[in-house]
């Protein structure tokens, strides 16, 4: 896949590439390009609206059909009817509405990695001591070290809650799915949910690995670079190209307000229709209290708000040049963006396929998200996951920088 704006390889890991192929020619057939705002698409489900019970009722003349789940309403809209109009004027009467939002980790539509992954040697594994040989060093992990290997004992014990310090941390990972990996292959984590968001490297059996297969294998070994007694937690809300919905992601968020952990990583997103968050979005974080929201600010190179990040209480975080000095060209930025990490060329896990041999080198603000999602992961011993957040973006402590937020720095 080629990044946006022409950014790709060459030498330094830079190229100026042809500029990506049109969105809509990747899209599925019920995906739609809105615009009601010139200058500002959006891309959504095709007559699709989501809502809950009261705006259910609200909408009964213009509905077809509909679905529910966990108390939200998918409704198919009878023809001729404008989603967006609709969504507004339910809004207008006090109900929580929103068009089914195209949620991407992938740079054809808004967002996700800025290039095609690239076959790499392995980095250090998680639990590394630091000058172990690999490739992959991108500057000190912050807060605490780290411990033993990833997900074993070593200051993440006791039986503490989600909000209290000294349990174990989980990090809830919603992207691709997540492949079995030397790193995690034989934790107790992964083998009890091996199966239900199991990463498909090729779903469309064209013998060629998807476009955005991998993505989450990758933010997971980023996460436990940083934060090696981390429990991963990997819901699979995108498919192998990246494309995903918010029906979809309220689905999982749904599924962990039963054990909901100390991190939850989104490291996908996109624009609304009308620039607003979705009320339905919003209110599903606000049900997980004691979780700390990570979610990457997208490679728009722009300042226009890129949800869920843009999302008060949701930490966005934007990307940093391989250099670490400064913003990567690709990545979003404003005064939403909270933090910023290294984004450009990191190495991590990946897939066993074709020329990959599980471990690949990726750019994005999708792996900015993940770097400090571990950082947080990583603090979180010892100190609830908001007082852990805080310890790692607190501007006492780490430089800032204007429109990008504080500075974390990435796994050794």
């Amino acid at each position: 896949m080629r990044p946006p704006s022409g950014w790709g390889i060459l030498e330094g890991g830079r190229s100026r590439d042809p500029p990506p192929d049109p969105p809509e020619s990747h899209m599925d057939a019920d995906i739609e390009r809105v615009e009601p705002v010139p200058g500002a698409p959006a891309l959504i489900r095709r007559d699709q609206l989501l809502t809950d019970a009261a705006g259910m009722a609200a909408v009964a003349r213009w509905t077809a059909a509909a679905a529910e789940a966990d108390g939200v309403f998918r409704i198919r809209l009878l023809p001729g009817v404008d989603v967006c109009d609709l969504a507004a004027t339910v809004r207008d009467r006090g109900h929580a509405a929103s068009p089914n939002h195209i949620l991407v980790g992938q740079p054809l539509f808004f967002g996700g990695p800025a290039s095609r992954p690239f076959p790499a040697p392995p980095p250090p594994p998680p639990g590394a001591v630091p000058g172990d040989a690999g490739d992959g060093g991108n500057g000190g992990v912050p807060g605490d070290a780290p411990g033993g290997g990833p997900g074993e004992p070593g200051g993440s014990g006791g039986s503490g809650g989600p909000s209290e310090p000294g349990g174990p941390v989980t990090v809830a990972v919603a992207d691709t799915g997540l492949a079995a990996h030397p790193w995690w292959r034989d934790l107790p984590w992964f083998l009890e949910r091996r199966r239900e968001a199991a990463e498909v490297p090729d779903a469309d059996g064209d013998g060629r690995l998807d476009a955005q297969a991998g993505h989450g294998t990758f933010v997971t070994g980023l996460i436990l670079r940083s934060a090696p007694e981390a429990r991963v937690r990997p819901l699979r809300v995108l498919d192998g190209r990246g494309v995903g919905d918010e029906a979809g992601l309220l689905r999982a968020l749904a599924r962990l307000r039963d054990e909901p952990p100390q991190v939850l990583n989104l490291s996908m997103g996109g624009h609304t229709y009308d620039d607003r968050p979705s009320p339905l979005l919003e209110a599903a974080l606000a049900g997980l209290p004691g979780t700390v929201a990570v979610a990457c600010a997208g490679n728009t190179a722009s300042d226009r708000p890129f949800w869920p990040a843009a999302l008060p209480g949701v930490i966005a975080v934007g990307a940093l040049d391989a250099a670490g000095r400064d913003r990567a060209p690709f990545s979003a930025h404003g005064p939403w963006v909270d933090a910023c990490a290294p984004g450009e060329w990191l190495t991590s896990s990946f897939l066993e396929h074709g020329a990959f041999h599980g471990y690949a080198r990726w750019s994005g603000t999708s792996f900015a998200a993940a770097v400090v999602s571990g950082a947080i992961a990583a603090a979180a011993r010892g100190r609830t996951p908001a007082e852990a957040a805080a310890h790692v973006l607190d501007p006492e402590q780490n430089r800032k920088i204007s429109d990008l937020g504080v500075v974390v720095a990435g796994p050794r």
